[in-house]
């Protein structure tokens, strides 16, 4: 059995708390979180973890050898490096840091150390998502000629990264699961129309050196939810 810690219990912190404690060969011994009332949510529902406003009390617990990190991205690199710095398993939501460098020194960190290091890129591991895989790999769909993606909503804003960050990333990870090939170039637009607010409209066109191309289209300002992906193959 693993012990677990997880830091954050806001948006997403929830469900990495209740799936791991649904999970028998791990446990959440504690979670940390800024927000007293939070904390109490925690207790209430889950009398036998421990809960606390410091998250350096998990990384110094040695009954933890695993942290998942559901805090803000901009505080996602100092838990993480500490965390591994005390020899201590990763798991981080998406985006994993605010900077490619910073994802980088994490990764050879983890590397140095023998501790894994993931990023919660939920799709990769959906039923949908692996049967296009399998299609593709066994060249079912023939040459892939675009991939196309509409993830729109009138969404949760976030502060610290903007749409890109906030919704692109889940079809990145999608096309690096399932196409055959890596982009070679990418072009992006986005607007902001929160003054003083990062991006909240973005279209997105990844390049390849196939003829294959890729669209991604993300708002957080969509009066509708529309989650939509279209692969076309020959």
């Amino acid at each position: 059995m693993i012990g677990i810690g997880v830091v954050g219990y806001g948006y997403w912190g929830p469900n990495l708390v209740r799936n791991f404690y649904e999970i028998p060969e791990s446990q959440v011994i504690a979670v940390s979180d800024f927000s007293p009332d939070r904390l109490l949510k925690v207790q209430s529902r889950y009398p036998t973890i421990g809960v606390t406003l410091n998250y350096q009390d998990l990384i110094n617990d040695d009954r933890i050898e695993a942290i998942a990190i559901a805090t803000p991205v901009s505080a996602h690199f100092d838990i993480a490096i500490q965390a591994l710095q005390a020899g201590k398993h990763v798991l981080i939501e998406k985006p994993m840091t605010a900077s490619s460098e910073q994802a980088l020194r994490l990764i050879a960190e983890a590397d140095k150390r023998n501790l894994v290091l993931m990023v919660d890129h939920t799709f990769v591991y959906t039923g949908a998502i692996r049967k296009i895989h399998e299609l593709v790999e066994n060249n079912t769909l023939g040459n892939i000629y675009y991939y196309d993606a509409a993830r729109v909503n009138l969404g949760l804003f976030q502060h610290d990264v903007n749409v890109i960050w906030d919704l692109a990333v889940h079809d990145l990870s999608i096309m690096d699961y399932v196409l055959p090939s890596k982009p070679c170039a990418v072009s992006a637009t986005g607007i902001s129309h929160v003054s003083g607010e990062p991006e909240n409209i973005a279209y997105m066109t990844l390049f390849f050196n196939e003829q294959l191309i890729a669209h991604l289209q993300v708002n957080w300002l969509a009066p509708v939810k529309v989650r939509r992906t279209l692969i076309g193959g020959k």
